[in-house]
């Protein structure tokens, strides 16, 4: 989420952000494109953080193998939406599960078929959206999401329902997003980061539009935290894990709108864990 100003960081083309309601059609639209455009950029600043097998929950850089929020991976079938460069799959791959990945970006998903060159750990990865997995019911035990596409849907509700659908009963779902608190500041990692500007109760979506061709080109939506309790309560899931991970002494990482400056105040980040009734 970005401030509401002009943008004009190179190299993406200048935009004017707007608060506004957005369709699933929109937001796919917009946010595929969006993250193919910026998959290079994206890679090559971060990658190094994430690690080509390596399982990063968020900009604080809480692992899965500290966090352990998956539970056991070993021989079981994991679906990754919003997969990325598949770096959380292959990590999962490497722990002796059965990994796929699913991203919107297509750009992102060549990035994913380089890394599996380069390790030799190879993630089983296609294009699609979180609104219509492309598997049977009951395919896999554990389905995360680790800051991949969940904040991008409109209509989330459907998106976790067909998380539900693909689980096997007893079945794991975790995923982490931008903590709901931060949609009431500026996204700047800086001390103005740290003023309240809009109520946190502002479930309209934030939309940037391409001032040149008048297109949308970013689309991210906002749930409180218990609008995410109700989702997942009403399609059969039992939440039990709720974590908000503390920046770390010593880190000093800037990634968007997260530094320590705000970090070691407010959460950034918020990850959450459920099993399927």
């Amino acid at each position: 989420m970005q401030d509401l100003q002009d943008i004009t960081a190179w190299p993406h083309p200048p935009v004017t952000a707007h608060r506004r309601r957005a369709d699933e059609q929109e937001s796919r639209r917009a946010n595929g494109a969006d993250w193919d455009r910026y998959a290079d950029e994206y890679q090559a600043t971060h990658g190094g953080f994430l690690g080509d097998i390596g399982f990063v929950w968020g900009p604080e850089g809480l692992t899965e193998e500290l966090a352990g929020i998956l539970g056991e991976v070993r021989d079981r079938d994991v679906l990754e939406v919003g997969s990325g460069a598949g770096q959380c799959s292959r990590w999962v791959c490497s722990r002796g599960g059965r990994a796929i990945g699913l991203d919107l970006s297509h750009r992102q998903l060549q990035h994913s078929r380089r890394i599996d060159e380069a390790t030799g750990v190879v993630v089983p990865s296609v294009r699609g959206t979180a609104t219509a997995l492309p598997f049977a019911d009951a395919s896999f035990d554990v389905v995360f999401s680790s800051f991949g596409a969940l904040q991008f849907v409109a209509d989330i509700a459907v998106a976790v329902a067909e998380t539900a659908r693909v689980l096997r009963p007893g079945g794991r779902f975790a995923f982490s997003i931008t903590h709901p608190t931060r949609w009431m500041f500026p996204d700047d990692p800086g001390e103005e980061g740290l003023t309240a500007t809009q109520s946190y109760w502002d479930r309209t979506p934030y939309v940037e539009v391409d001032d040149e061709t008048g297109a949308t080109s970013y689309v991210e939506h906002h749930r409180t935290l218990g609008d995410w309790v109700a989702l997942l309560s009403g399609a059969g899931f039992r939440l039990t894990t709720l974590l908000e991970p503390e920046w770390p002494e010593g880190h000093e990482r800037l990634w968007g709108g997260w530094s320590g400056t705000r970090g070691r105040l407010t959460p950034g980040t918020a990850i959450f864990g459920a099993d399927l009734s």
